[in-house]
């Protein structure tokens, strides 16, 4: 690690993409703030620092030089998180200076290290400190007596103003160096520490995220190119580092107030704008990024009319991706068709292949068949050697696989030569992609150890994307994926993807529907039927399907039934398998209600033939525990238990704590019904009761435990253990009398 952090010393363009050696000028080179960060990189070079120290002050070298002018108090608590002895060192260094006289700054430019002679140190011509230097002695080097003393008083302003409130001489001072027409050495944001608050000058720059020194002025094109990229990447790898919403937007329009034509402050404010849903704002930015980069010429100079023209199409092939992402189909279907015909009309096949891409994701939220769309997507973006489309295309043709009832290892395999391409040409997003897909394939085929598998494999997984101002990708919908594996985080989750993140959506439907089924379980209907609102308003069918469970819970069998018939209707046309399977097994306990157990059997063996078509391990053992029931209540328990054993095991070794307790608690039922004078079936019985309570128990659910009790009551006076039929009976009261609503019959529920 050390020799990662040292190199920026050494390497001038390790820098991340952000600023190369072209954009450094004279212009507000020599200011206070950048005497600072001199004197801090001076006191690096003359003092002994430990190895983790120098590593820490590395890292913030760039961002000192690259960021906008700092406050005095801002620069100095930055520095002492890094290494307090060298904050010490720089405040005395600068208090030498600002308290001393015209002759101590003089003494301490001509002391620092000369880059073209100083092989030995970090300061050579070559590094990154060196260049600093450089233009720094170059620009002090060029001021003529008169700029060197407006220098000076300006330095002493900037120390003296972290100290003590300006008082009138010194903000005339300030006034008279603003207004010089002679040198040119301050900007506005060097003024901007006269105007602040003591309050203000104490907070941290990693609390305030630069918001102090940009809200007052104009910045320098390269504070502001900075600004702009170091924001950009925080929305896309760590939206909670980046500003909040309301803050860059106050930015972004404080930078285009001065710079209206700056065609990538827009861009930013398109993205901003996503993070909230503001669909108008972010349509009207994205519109005024692409109008600004045509009229900068930022295309056009380079490549003529081709340049102008790509502007184009893409700037419809964005509109479209964004109407896509707000769900306005018909939009975004005549903006893709505009890219289409730009892009064909200009022979442009890499653009033709992204609408391409676009065309079958945009066939598929409607809910049509793209299969044939993909496939030759895939076929032609292989042929131009595109990977990325390529390898997306396949995890398209795999999800849509796994809809239409794929054999896992199919799917697994296609994943796996994906990965290979992935792995080949560096693609690290598909790579996690592939792993978050992968997850949810084991754990829609009832696999749950697989998924928790591939979900571990992703979180630990080291991103081959480049670490810039210190944050790795880790806010995309694959990793929040990958986190809902795991349910007992669902508090980090809420603080690593905000609620207006794109991603919230996810962790939200999650913690509802865990409420939900908590209150479910524990006969809380009251409280489990104002989640049904907030769960439609995330996903619809979920939502419905959930108020069908509560209005059967309610003994509202006639409305819940019509509920189930129109989702199993909309379910079948939009071909979700799974919500299908559902439906039947909910509809099958609506007759049992009333008795109508023969009439379930077709319902259910239905359900049990298209679970064993798709693969559908959970759904199918679930449905299996149905039948099993069913075959109970018909008096066949021998058949029950039979057809249990089929589906007992992987509801023990995949299934969730509430279905191996209900599992456990049906086949000791089955047990009890077969067992008769069978003294051994009995005590096997009573072993199963004990462990369907040791489920229930966990989750507390109460009107569950209150069913064991009572048949362990009965089982126990059956056996004569008189004394652990009391304590049941016991505890069954105990329960009846919290719970307060009566005990449906333990033999009409499952």
């Amino acid at each position: 690690m050390a020799s990662v952090h040292e190199s920026l010393y050494f390497n001038p363009m390790m820098t991340n993409g952000v600023v190369h050696a072209n954009v450094f000028g004279i212009k507000d080179w020599v200011t206070p703030y950048k005497i600072s960060v001199l004197a801090l990189l001076y006191e690096m070079t003359a003092s002994k620092i430990t190895l983790p120290e120098r590593r820490r002050l590395n890292k913030l070298i760039l961002p000192l030089q690259q960021g906008p002018d700092l406050t005095l108090g801002q620069f100095l608590q930055t520095v002492e998180e890094c290494c307090p002895q060298t904050a010490y060192a720089v405040k005395l260094r600068l208090h030498e200076m600002a308290d001393g006289e015209l002759k101590d700054m003089e003494y301490f430019f001509s002391t620092l290290p000369t880059p073209f002679t100083a092989f030995d140190s970090e300061a050579y011509k070559t590094s990154v400190v060196g260049l600093f230097m450089r233009h720094m002695l170059l620009a002090y080097n060029k001021l003529s007596f008169s700029q060197v003393y407006k220098l000076y008083k300006s330095l002493q302003h900037y120390y003296h103003s972290h100290y003590a409130k300006p008082t009138d001489g010194q903000v005339g001072l300030a006034a008279l160096v603003a207004d010089d027409s002679e040198m040119d050495l301050t900007s506005i944001e060097d003024t901007v520490g006269d105007r602040i608050d003591k309050e203000e000058l104490d907070t941290p720059l990693h609390e305030s995220e630069l918001r102090l020194v940009m809200l007052r002025g104009p910045l320098s094109q390269k504070q502001a190119e900075y600004f702009l990229a170091r924001q950009a990447y925080l929305l896309k790898n760590d939206e909670n580092k980046a500003l909040k919403p309301a803050a860059l937007q106050e930015e972004l329009n404080n930078m285009l107030k001065f710079n209206p034509d700056f065609a990538e402050a827009h861009y930013l404010n398109y993205l901003n704008s996503m993070r909230v849903q503001d669909i108008f704002l972010s349509a009207h930015s994205l519109l005024h990024y692409f109008d600004r980069l045509i009229l900068s010429g930022n295309e056009g100079k380079s490549n003529g009319d081709e340049g102008y023209g790509r502007s184009l199409r893409y700037a419809a092939l964005n509109l479209a991706s964004l109407h896509c992402r707000f769900g306005h189909y018909q939009q975004a279907d005549l903006a893709l068709q505009e890219a289409i015909r730009i892009a064909q009309e200009s022979n442009d096949h890499v653009c033709l292949q992204h609408c391409l891409s676009w065309l079958y994701t945009l066939e598929q939220m409607k809910g049509s068949d793209s299969t044939v769309l993909t496939e030759d997507s895939v076929k032609m973006a292989a042929h131009f050697c595109l990977p990325y489309l390529a390898s997306l295309g396949i995890q398209s043709l795999v999800q849509q696989g796994a809809t239409q009832g794929k054999t896992a290892h199919k799917l697994i395999n296609a994943l796996k030569d994906t990965d290979i391409l992935h792995w080949k040409h560096s693609l690290s997003e598909l790579i996690e992609i592939s792993l978050a897909q992968t997850t949810s394939i084991w754990r829609m085929y009832g696999k749950s150890t697989m998924a928790l598998q591939q979900a571990q494999l992703l979180l630990n997984m080291s991103s081959l994307e480049p670490v810039n101002f210190g944050v790795q990708q880790n806010n995309t919908e694959a990793f929040a994926v990958a986190l809902l594996s795991w349910p007992s985080i669902l508090q980090h989750l809420k603080e690593q993807f905000p609620p207006h993140s794109q991603n919230a959506k996810l962790w939200m439907l999650c913690d509802l529907k865990i409420q939900f089924e908590r209150h479910m379980n524990e006969g809380k209907y009251h409280l489990a039927e104002p989640l049904v609102t907030a769960i439609s308003a995330l996903n619809k069918t979920e939502g419905l399907y959930r108020k069908a469970q509560v209005l059967k819970a309610l003994n509202r069998s006639t409305e819940a039934y019509s509920v189930l018939q129109r989702l199993q209707v909309h379910c079948e046309k939009t071909k979700c398998t799974e919500m299908v399977i559902r439906m039947m097994l909910s509809t099958a306990e609506l007759h049992w209600e009333s008795s109508g157990f023969s009439t379930a059997l077709p319902l259910l063996l239905q359900a049990l033939a298209l679970a064993r078509q798709h693969h559908l391990q959970s759904l199918a053992s679930e449905t299996i525990l149905h039948l099993a029931f069913t075959q109970l209540m018909l008096g066949v328990p021998e058949q029950a238990l039979s057809v249990l054993h089929e589906a007992i095991e992987p509801v023990l070794a995949h299934g969730a704590v509430i279905d191996k307790g209900r599992a456990l608690l049906l086949t000791a039922r089955c047990q009890m019904a077969v067992a008769g004078f069978n003294l051994r079936l009995a005590v096997l019985a009573v072993d199963t009761l004990n462990e369907a309570t040791a489920y229930f128990s966990k989750l507390d659910c109460k009107e569950r435990l209150r069913d064991v009790h009572y048949l362990q009551a009965q089982l126990y006076r059956s056996l004569g253990q008189i004394s652990q039929c009391n304590k049941s009976a016991m505890l069954f009261r105990l329960l009846d009398q919290d719970l307060q609503t009566p005990a449906p019959p333990v033999s009409m529920r499952l």
